[in-house]
């Protein structure tokens, strides 16, 4: 996308028209975010080279592998899941999935507590495992800016649609994805990331599904109609169901934030995509329901899922951090939403 003249780089396409639209019309004081800033950064996101000493060369067997991306100066990882039954000539499904507040990319590929790897196989989507802002070279105890949550990563304000879109653009130059069955999933802090990225990366993904993260963006003016999936246990004690931080969220409160309620995150969600029809129970069963809104703009869904117990885990997991309490497997998250996803 660049080219060499006169011993002067000079950028070439969209890139051009754009640095030149911001020389001629820079942003007022207090504005260094606005629609054409973000446009340029997006940009040279989706652009950005590999990190130095890494070819990001096509990925041709399944299994395993990590790759980086270039962000405002910032090199950032992430992890690729291939299935065995991935066909090279047939454009595959793709579900990113983010991590929890302190965790890392290494931690949501941990099949005992997530069981995405397994899922990937069983459905055949691939997967990719990003990783949040880390103070830490191993990419450990990292956070994701999901608005007003969470850690450094808010507080630094970094731009973690820009790195998604820059992981997507990266995946789709090493496999063949089909670009109309891109998806999100995140746990606690990531599965508010997710709610961010149907803000305003609604042109990228089809459906989102988050699990124990609710909707706390600063500002959503979704693109387009898109299909949104909450999962929630009732006993939370992170992310309340009925709003607010818990005592088992981060011991320093500075961190997070007063939590958007479940409900208010689905009204949110309806309001949003225009869903007329009232809710309909499409799954009960002991220990679980799920509830789905449909009338909605652009034929798009708006579902909740509820288990009773399980707190702050991932539905359907085998292990949870020491101390927690286990994971409900009244439903299995994997499951639901893929089923969720799949009918979009």
């Amino acid at each position: 996308m660049t080219t060499r003249h006169g011993g002067r780089r000079r950028l070439g396409g969209m890139a051009a028209v754009l640095m030149a639209a911001a020389l001629v019309f820079p942003p007022a004081a207090g504005a260094d975010d606005g629609p054409l800033r973000q446009r340029l950064r997006e940009w040279r996101a989706s652009n950005a080279p590999a990190a130095p000493g890494e070819v990001r060369a096509p990925i041709t067997q399944a299994g395993d592998t990590t790759g980086s991306v270039v962000v405002d100066g910032v090199t950032r990882r992430y992890m690729v899941h291939v299935p065995k039954s991935i066909d090279p000539a047939v454009p595959a499904p793709l579900l990113l999935a983010f991590h929890g507040g302190g965790g890392s990319m290494q931690w949501q590929a941990d099949d005992a507590r997530y069981g995405l790897i397994s899922a990937s196989e069983r459905h055949g989507f691939v997967a990719v495992f990003p990783n949040g802002s880390s103070p830490f070279p191993g990419g450990r105890l990292a956070t994701w800016n999901a608005g007003r949550c969470c850690g450094s990563a808010r507080d630094k304000g970094v731009d973690d649609v820009a790195y998604v879109r820059a992981v997507v653009a990266a995946v789709q130059h090493q496999l063949n994805i089909d670009a109309k069955r891109i998806y999100a999933t995140g746990m606690s802090n990531g599965g508010m990331l997710v709610h961010r990225l149907a803000c305003e990366a609604a042109d990228l993904f089809q459906a989102v599904a988050s699990v124990a993260g609710t909707d706390n963006t600063l500002s959503c003016a979704p693109s387009r109609p898109i299909s949104v999936l909450q999962i929630h246990a009732r006993d939370d004690d992170h992310v309340l169901f009925d709003g607010g931080a818990g005592p088992g969220a981060f011991r320093d409160e500075s961190k997070v934030t007063d939590f958007t309620s479940v409900p208010r995150t689905i009204a949110n969600w309806t309001e949003r995509n225009g869903c007329t029809a009232p809710p309909l129970r499409v799954l009960e069963q002991p220990g679980a329901y799920c509830e789905r809104h449909a009338g909605c703009r652009g034929g798009v869904a708006v579902q909740l899922c509820v288990t009773e117990t399980g707190g702050h885990s991932w539905p359907g997991a085998g292990e949870v951090r020491r101390g927690k309490a286990a994971a409900s497997q009244a439903l299995s998250a994997n499951d639901m939403m893929w089923d969720f996803f799949s009918g979009r």
